[in-house]
This record gives C-alpha cells, structure tokens and sequence, in this order.
C-alpha cells in the first residue's frame, strides 16, 4: 500500500467510525486529503481500534514527519555549553523530550485543523498519545493542576517523549501568580525530564499565544529558570521558537546578538 492508499484507508475508517461522516465522500486533491485526515484525528475521542488501523497509522505518520523533515537536535551549534535556540516546528524536532503547551484536561486540542503545538503534537504523534493522556487523566481523577507536568511516549514522533504542561492563562493583567506558575511549568517539565533519565529537552514557548502571557516576559523567566537548573544539571536545552518575534527576543536574552 502506497502513502496516498494508506492516507485514503485511515480516512475512510474514521469516517466509518461516525455514522455521521460515513456517508462522506473523500476529497481528490492531495492537500484536502491531509487536512481532513487532520481534522478526523483531532475530534476524534480516546477509544479503541484495530490493529490494522495502528499499523497503517504509524507507517503513514512516520512517512509524513519524515517527509516534513526532521532535524536532529545534535546538529544544532549551542549558545552556550547544553544551551540551544532553534526556530521550527517542535514536532519534527529530534531529542529526548519536547514539551507540549497543554490544557488541563490533557487531551490534546480538538478543534479542526488548529494551529496550536497542542494540535499539532497530537496529530503527528498518532492517536495513542490522546489515549495515553486519557488513561492518566482518569487514573488521576481531576484536571491538570497548572505548573505542573506529565510525560508519555512520543509515539511517532521524532523525539522519545513528550513533556505536557499546562501553563497560566493572563485573562487581565500579569500578576506574580502567572510568573510563578510559569516558572514552576519549567522546573516541572525539567525535573521529570531528569527523573526519567533524559539527556534533551526542548520548550516551546509556554503560555504565550492564545494563553495570552506577554512573550518578553515569558521568554525571560524560561531562560532564568534554565539558567539556574543547569547550575546543577547537565541536562541540554533547545529553547524553540515559531514566530520571528520570539526568536529576537531570545536572541537578546542569550546575547546572540
């Protein structure tokens, strides 16, 4: 089975798996195809499936991220000694852990083809990470406190792991609540990364965007809480950012320019 066979298979199993979409007819064009199998991922809730559908789920997504290009995060130049700053896509970043800036019900965003990393890791780590994420959630019996932190498989991601944590949001305006709740975000993430043996780590920029934490500030407390962590750690850190505003920002913060 080809990768355009395999995308046409997961699309109408997902489709047959609702009596509401199964009458749907499948979409022609390439970029169509992807953006519905896209959004069938993204609404789809914590259940089982076949064993024919995993495999042929895990060969796509691997054909797809390997296709959107990885980067392996030891071909990066550091900053500074187990530093790094990248610009891209976390989720075809290749290291131990990246981190996901999730809400606190864990379970990845399931709004269509939205462009949140949460959506994002989601759909390319395959549906075993929102079953995961579910299990946990229920054996722990209540939402995700914020500041805190949780690890699963990366499934078929290019990282190991995937980091969850869930940060403050700034309704109004910024107190010193938010700025302790983000740092505890980064001490979290950090200490469960070291807990499970973890040699890499990379955050993406907690809180900011649609949680509304001023990007300044947030790109500020991540680099000091970094900073103090490896005074005892030896664990690498790839700070990513997406948009080119944060990357100047971090660029000042860690003097590269």
């Amino acid at each position: 089975m080809n990768h355009t066979k395999k995308r046409e298979f997961l699309i109408r199993y997902l489709l047959d798996e609702d009596k509401r979409y199964s009458s749907m007819d499948i979409p022609i064009n390439e970029d169509e195809q992807k953006q519905l199998l896209r959004a069938l991922f993204n609404i789809r809730m914590p259940k089982e499936t076949t064993l024919d559908f995993m495999q042929i789920q895990d060969e796509y997504l691997q054909e797809e991220n390997e296709s959107r290009g990885i980067t392996d995060y030891h071909d990066l130049t550091p900053i500074e000694k187990g530093i790094y700053l990248w610009q891209g896509d976390i989720s075809t970043l290749k290291c131990d852990a990246i981190v996901n800036a999730a809400n606190s019900q864990m379970l990845g965003c399931f709004r269509p083809n939205h462009s949140c990393i949460d959506n994002c890791i989601h759909t390319f780590a395959g549906i075993q990470l929102r079953a995961t994420c579910f299990e946990i959630m229920e054996k722990q019996g209540h939402e995700e406190e914020t500041g805190s932190a949780k690890i699963t498989p990366a499934f078929n991601l290019p990282s190991k792991y995937v980091i969850h944590t869930v940060g403050p949001i700034v309704e109004d305006r910024l107190t010193e609540r938010h700025e302790k709740l983000l740092e505890s975000c980064y001490k979290s993430c950090l200490e469960l990364a070291e807990k499970n043996g973890l040699k890499s780590i990379a955050f993406c920029c907690i809180s900011t965007g649609v949680f509304m934490f001023p990007n300044q500030r947030a790109a500020e407390i991540a680099v000091d809480t970094v900073k103090k962590f490896k005074e005892h750690s030896n664990i690498e850190v790839i700070f990513n950012v997406f948009k080119d505003t944060d990357l100047q920002i971090y660029r000042e913060l860690l003097g590269t320019d």
